[in-house]
């Protein structure tokens, strides 16, 4: 029987294509605690800090963990609560600090 060797794929890093930037109302965050439920402060671009929750239909999707940048859009009546919309991979997250969109968020 002939054994076959694991090739390793070598080259340059994952290299971002598109990265998703917040459009409209939402705006930038980053995940500073998480309360339960479903729930978590986060320190938005505009300097508030805000309790987010992810919404039921991207529950099971977004794993979201202290420290994670996401997208979050606040709810219309009442602006210290909003919903989280998007969360950044690893590699997103780079592009966005180098490209500065993250903004008041840089000194994390």
């Amino acid at each position: 029987m002939k054994k076959h060797k694991k090739v390793l794929p070598s080259g340059p890093p994952e290299q971002i294509t598109r990265v998703r930037l917040p459009r409209g109302k939402e705006i930038l965050g980053l995940v500073d605690q998480r309360v339960g439920g479903g729930r978590m402060l986060i320190r938005c671009s505009d300097g508030k800090t805000r309790n987010c929750r992810v919404p039921g239909r991207l529950k099971r999707e977004l794993w979201i963990r202290e420290g994670n940048i996401v997208i979050i859009e606040p709810w219309e009546f009442d602006n210290d609560k909003g919903d989280i919309l998007f969360k950044y991979n690893p590699a997103q997250t780079d592009f966005l600090r180098r490209n500065g969109h993250l903004g008041s968020l840089e000194e994390i």
